[in-house]
């Protein structure tokens, strides 16, 4: 059974705390930002003006990989642009469906093209978990006769 809770339930319970840098920040400055918040990525703005993402996987694969100095690397040079994004009106299947069909763990929400939230992989299959187990407890509920008839 799919859910249908929306991004923007989903925010107003998780918060809408958004960690960025812009494009010159160095990698090293995003690495030590996603370390300091215990976040795999980072968004770029310019101004206010979503750029793109940067993630823990973009330094393993395009910094040590490469072997650039993440000192002098700016973000800019290897974010992953453009960005997949989803709206606080999409569902939770459907940002998860974006999630799987990109390969990408970590979606901004933009509204009206300013940014108001991001969500990970780890964001929605708590929400699913959630519905599910909400799913069961109605379910036996009514097994049981808890419901009146």
């Amino acid at each position: 059974m799919p859910t249908v809770e929306t991004i923007r339930t989903l925010l107003e319970s998780k918060g809408g705390d958004v960690y960025w840098l812009p494009p010159d920040a160095s990698i090293y400055e995003a690495i030590s930002h996603m370390a300091e918040r215990h976040v795999g990525a980072l968004l770029v703005l310019h101004g206010e003006k979503l750029v793109g993402i940067v993630s823990e996987r973009d330094y393993a694969r395009k910094v040590i990989l490469q072997g650039k100095s993440s000192k002098q690397t700016p973000v800019g040079e290897i974010m992953s642009s453009p960005v997949y994004y989803v709206t606080p009106d999409h569902t939770v299947d459907e940002s998860m469906r974006i999630m799987t069909n990109r390969r990408v763990r970590h979606l901004p929400v933009l509204e009206d093209d300013r940014v108001v939230g991001v969500i990970s992989i780890g964001d929605l299959v708590r929400a699913i978990i959630t519905d599910q187990q909400a799913t069961i407890r109605h379910l036996e509920d009514y097994i049981t006769g808890k419901y009146p008839a």
